[in-house]
């Protein structure tokens, strides 16, 4: 009899152990944190826009002005991300009448912030800025630009300047950078209207030449007149005719 309760003691003195043994190695799995996600590359304006295409012009401008920095910032810290007009530096090379040597420190810095929006458009954005022009630039107040997009083929007038995006060198949101072929010249700074043609190059003047005739001044006939002299020739040689021919006649008579 004690040993069947002693036996039974024992059961459950393993059940109960078995039992406390499970619980505790049987449990709701670790929550595993998610991985954060990648951080967006920080933009190197200076380095796109020296391996990325003619823009050295350009890239020189942004950097004297601190523009430079500002468009960096612009990608970089905020949310709305940029889109940036590039000339090329043949855009800048044809550029003679206005010059940018003209301008003041705060007007090239205002021209080239002129070259940006503060925000990123893809090129199939461009479509609703067309119907949104004018579109103000990075420039602010009276700076903005006209866009025209025709299947695809975007156009840019400024009031000065009107050219076409010929070709995206970047445009992966936060940053957006397409080649131009002209500077975009504000309004604002070169003022309303078409701009001024070269004036044509005056007519080379032509000296007359030494055998060249005068005209008359006291506006007489311009036939050539007779000298008296040679008036006075033709008249004796008519009157010598004449005795001439009387004499011949008169020694004809006396021998008939």
């Amino acid at each position: 009899m004690e040993g069947k309760l002693f036996f039974m003691i024992i059961s459950m003195l393993v059940v109960w152990c078995s039992t406390s043994v499970n619980s505790q190695s049987v449990g709701s799995p670790p929550i595993s944190s998610p991985a954060p996600a990648p951080a967006p590359e920080h933009v190197n304006l200076t380095h796109l826009l020296s391996y990325a295409g003619p823009f050295h012009t350009f890239l020189n401008y942004l950097e004297k002005t601190k523009v430079l920095e500002t468009f960096q910032n612009q990608a970089n810290n905020t949310e709305e991300g940029i889109t940036i007009f590039a000339p090329t530096d043949d855009a800048f090379s044809k550029l003679k009448n206005p010059s940018l040597s003209n301008l003041t420190d705060d007007q090239i810095k205002s021209v080239l912030l002129f070259h940006a929006l503060s925000h990123y458009y893809s090129l199939s954005d461009f479509k609703n800025l067309s119907e949104m022009s004018p579109v103000m630039t990075y420039a602010g107040g009276q700076y903005t630009l006209n866009f025209t997009d025709v299947s695809g083929d975007v156009s840019i007038d400024s009031g000065w300047t009107k050219t076409k995006v010929s070709s995206s060198v970047v445009a992966t949101d936060p940053i957006a950078v397409y080649e131009i072929k002209n500077v975009l010249l504000p309004e604002a700074i070169f003022g309303a209207g078409i701009p001024p043609t070269a004036a044509p190059a005056p007519a080379p003047h032509i000296a007359p030449s030494a055998d060249t005739p005068v005209a008359d001044v006291g506006g007489s006939n311009s036939s050539p007149k007779s000298s008296p002299s040679s008036s006075c020739k033709i008249s004796n040689l008519g009157i010598l005719t004449q005795l001439i021919l009387a004499i011949a006649s008169g020694v004809v008579l006396m021998f008939s």
